[in-house]
Parts: C-alpha cells; sequence; structure tokens
C-alpha cells in the first residue's frame, strides 16, 4: 500500500477525498449524525489547525482509507471528559481513521494509523470510540490502547469511549 501525508498547506486538495470516503463508509447509515455535512463541519473544524496531519493509504490506484488528526493545546482535551491526571505532556488528538469497505479486515487500517502516529513527536495519542461499536474497541485495545473515560460531546452524539496509548516506553 502508498502512503500519502498531507498537512494543513493540502487541506483544500484533499478535502473532497475525505469527504468520499466518508460516504462510501456510511452509505448504508440512516443515522442524522453520519450525514456528509455534519462530517464536513469536522473536516473542516480539523484541518483549520496548523499542526493537522492526514496519511491516506492508495491501492491499485484508488482509495483504502485516511487517518487525521492535530495536537491537543496544553489543557486541551475531549468536550465532556476530564483529561487522566497521569496524561501530561505532548498529546495528538486522532480524530478520524477510516477504511473503505473493501479493504476492511485486512491490517489496511493499523498500517495508515501507525504511519499517522509514527509522524508525530508526541507522548499520548487518544481518540474517541463510539461504545456501541464494541469490536473498534477491541481492536484499538489490541493496538495498545486502553479506555480511560467516557464522554458525550454534544447532545446528539453517541457516548463516546475516551482511549489512550501511552507511546513514552
Amino acid at each position: 500500500m502508498d502512503l500519502k501525508r498531507y498537512t494543513y498547506a493540502d487541506a483544500r486538495d484533499v478535502r473532497s477525498l475525505l469527504l468520499d470516503i466518508h460516504d462510501e463508509v456510511y452509505a448504508n447509515d440512516p443515522d442524522p449524525f453520519h450525514s456528509r455535512e455534519r462530517f464536513a463541519y469536522f473536516v473542516d473544524l480539523w484541518s483549520r489547525r496548523e499542526d493537522w496531519l492526514c496519511v491516506s493509504g492508495w491501492e491499485n490506484g484508488g482509495p483504502v482509507g485516511y487517518a487525521y488528526g492535530s495536537h491537543f493545546r496544553p489543557g486541551g482535551w475531549w468536550k465532556g471528559s476530564d483529561r487522566p491526571k497521569a496524561v501530561r505532556g505532548r498529546i495528538f488528538a486522532l480524530s478520524e481513521l477510516m477504511v473503505v469497505p473493501q479493504w476492511q479486515g485486512t491490517g489496511r487500517a493499523k498500517q495508515i494509523h501507525d504511519a499517522l502516529v509514527q509522524a508525530v513527536d508526541v507522548d499520548f495519542v487518544t481518540l474517541l470510540v463510539d461504545s456501541t461499536h464494541p469490536k473498534v474497541k477491541d481492536l484499538y485495545e489490541k493496538w495498545g490502547y486502553e479506555k480511560q473515560d467516557e464522554a458525550k460531546p454534544s447532545d446528539d452524539s453517541p457516548l463516546y469511549a475516551v482511549m489512550i496509548k501511552d507511546l513514552r516506553g
């Protein structure tokens, strides 16, 4: 799989790719929380950050998936959750990781994830997982994440597991 890296400067150029992959992943999901419009809002919100980083995977000339995120500012944390006292230092928030259906279950998600995480100099990586998706939570646990808390960032959002991976050693 070929991997491509994008930064804040590339955000406008890669936006449609991110939205198109989202649409393919959520094609059969009627939940308005997963609408293209709502997702576009979050893509724009995250990609405006100057330290935003995205990695996409490509195989046979087509997209496999992507992951993106950015650093939390000092004191920053997920809305609706308290940062654990032991989690201090440089923290990268993995906002999205999506793989198109044909490549799901092939190990490509971990490759994309690892390429993104290895590209940032941080002490911790954190992410949110929809609590109604225990298989996804279990997968992240296999990758070294631990559930630390739960959060409901907005009234219409699902309850999320707040997961953290310690990279210090």
